[in-house]
């Protein structure tokens, strides 16, 4: 009986190795970064990006030139200023200073916020078409960006993406 038992067990192993011996590993990759390039909403972005930034910069710009004036003013008129009047405007420009910084601060913020909102729904747009175009094809694996040592670009999928997503990759 232990034989007739021991011989089911290893009837049920090999038959467990030959299954997954049988499933095929089909591995591909994708260059995420490539496939945005290549979209027709990639320039739009860049312009909202560019404008967001420009607009922000013009903002910066101005408080810097009005603590230039403020301070530039102060160096010129402080040896006919009183202590008190040398103390309210050195009060006034390190407010000002505290200001420009904190402004930086939050338009890097806000650029960082502004690009994630224009890209989330792009990516999201390439992640399904990645995902199609895995079940398509039989791909049971596909790497993106920094992770793949090697492989032959016979498995690099990213223009099956963009076609997959209405772009005509034969004229990029």
């Amino acid at each position: 009986m232990k034989s007739k038992n021991l011989l089911l067990l290893l009837i049920l192993i090999m038959g467990g190795t030959f299954a997954l011996q049988a499933q095929t590993v089909k591995i591909g990759y994708t260059n995420t970064d490539y496939i945005l390039s290549k979209l027709p909403e990639a320039k739009q972005i860049e312009s909202e990006l560019k404008t967001h930034r420009n607009q922000l910069g013009a903002q910066l710009k101005s408080k810097q030139d009005e603590f230039e004036r403020k301070y530039q003013s102060f160096i010129d008129g402080q040896a006919t200023m009183t202590d008190v009047v040398k103390s309210d405007v050195q009060t006034e420009l390190q407010a000002l200073q505290q200001s420009i910084q904190k402004f930086a601060a939050e338009a890097e913020k806000s650029m960082q916020n502004k690009q994630v909102q224009l890209l989330a729904p792009v990516y999201e747009k390439i992640d399904g078409g990645i995902k199609q175009v895995a079940q398509e094809h039989g791909f049971s694996h596909v790497f993106s960006q920094g992770v793949l040592l090697y492989a032959t670009e016979e498995n690099d999928i990213s223009d099956l993406v963009l076609t997959k997503l209405g772009v005509n990759t034969s004229s990029n």
